[in-house]
């Protein structure tokens, strides 16, 4: 039952800082990256489908994604998508090929952003807190049972901690990367 319980919690805290990882990869940084485009959704034939199912989205240099349509159509409702997105890009487009150039980002800039960055650490701590939380609940539930004896208790707990306190270093060190990516000049 510990086992269980142990797998379960490390599962849910290995999602959480994915899912940091994924909310930092949408981060501009001054470098183009497929990733900014990703959230983007276009208006075609009536639905919004995601922006890479209606172009291919490819980096041509560090500073610059080129976006190129399947069908001549989609190219202005991409545009669009674009420009109401909070990119903060202006497309370029010539024919069938529209081009995003991202511009260097201020200090101020990069600031706030490596700001947003700590406070998304933070949420995926308390959310990596928040599994422990919950998992030593269920122990206590199960010694409360008398399914599991004090020391399977007590091991059990610990070893919830350590699990946290690795996951909470996997969070510190994705937040130090992204801030040292976004001060880089």
């Amino acid at each position: 039952m510990l086992d269980d319980i142990k797998r379960d919690t490390e599962s849910r805290m290995g999602k959480s800082v994915e899912a940091l990882r994924h909310e930092l990869s949408h981060l501009r940084t001054g470098r183009a990256s497929t990733a900014l485009v990703d959230g983007i959704r276009v208006s075609y034939y009536g639905s919004d489908v995601p922006l890479n199912q209606v172009a291919n989205v490819a980096v041509s240099d560090s500073r610059s994604l080129t976006i190129t349509p399947y069908e001549k159509t989609v190219v202005s409702a991409i545009e669009k998508a674009i420009m109401a997105s909070d990119l903060g890009v202006t497309p370029t487009t010539a024919g069938m090929v529209i081009r995003l150039n991202m511009p260097p980002l201020t200090e101020e800039r990069r600031k706030d952003l490596a700001k947003l960055v700590g406070h998304a650490g933070e949420s995926a701590k308390v959310a990596v807190r928040n599994i422990r939380r919950d998992a030593i609940q269920q122990i206590k539930d199960l010694l409360k049972d008398k399914q599991i004896t004090e020391d399977e208790d007590r091991r059990g707990q610990d070893d919830m901690q350590k699990l946290t306190d690795q996951f909470i270093k996997e969070v510190d060190a994705t937040v130090q990367t992204k801030e040292q990516e976004l001060l880089a000049l």
